[in-house]
């Protein structure tokens, strides 16, 4: 091999080392709280609350779950639509706080209530919503239409439980009464 060739395999050696090391890190879980909090858009109270779980929570709800991209309208704030070139900027003002609308249905605001509770729901309710789609505003028995509950039911009791936590942690939007003020 000349030295040109060691060189070049050396350097492909490094390169395959730096990428794979990022992914190791997610596998094993490392890195993926501090990821959660790096992508939250909004500020995060975690007082009394477990931070492990809503930086797990974080990273759920805004590098894979996509929830902004039905629970925020409009998802993106003025300027930052990413789809439409811009640098990406989420609606801070309205996260998660609902009012997508898909035909007759309108997508729910999941930030606390004034109680602390996401969505008015404990975390029973929550996970008994992710997992069956049971819609406990309806005042008749329902399935949550539009919503991938199918999909997301197919998580781990940790993992709902730190979208939860995470949904706990981000601030009420909504009227004072709401919102507890």
């Amino acid at each position: 091999m000349t030295r040109n060739g060691f060189v070049s395999a050396v350097a492909a050696a490094g390169l395959a080392l730096a990428v794979a090391l990022p992914i190791v890190g997610h596998a094993q879980g490392k890195s993926q709280k501090q990821n959660g909090y790096n992508v939250a858009p909004v500020p995060l109270n975690t007082s009394g609350l477990n931070p492990a779980l809503v930086g797990e929570g974080s990273y759920i709800v805004n590098a894979q779950g996509g929830c902004n991209d039905c629970h925020t309208a409009p998802s993106y704030a003025p300027g930052g639509d990413p789809f439409a070139g811009e640098p990406e900027a989420i609606n801070q003002e309205r996260y998660l706080a609902g009012g997508g609308i898909f035909g007759p249905f309108t997508s729910r605001n999941l930030t606390p209530r004034g109680n602390g509770l996401p969505a008015g729901l404990t975390l029973a309710q929550f996970i008994e919503a992710m997992r069956h789609g049971t819609d406990f505003k309806s005042s008749t028995p329902r399935i949550l239409q539009v919503m991938p509950w199918p999909v997301y039911g197919k998580m781990n009791d940790r993992e709902l439980e730190a979208i939860y936590e995470f949904l706990r942690a981000i601030p009420c939007i909504g009227s004072a009464m709401r919102c507890g003020s």
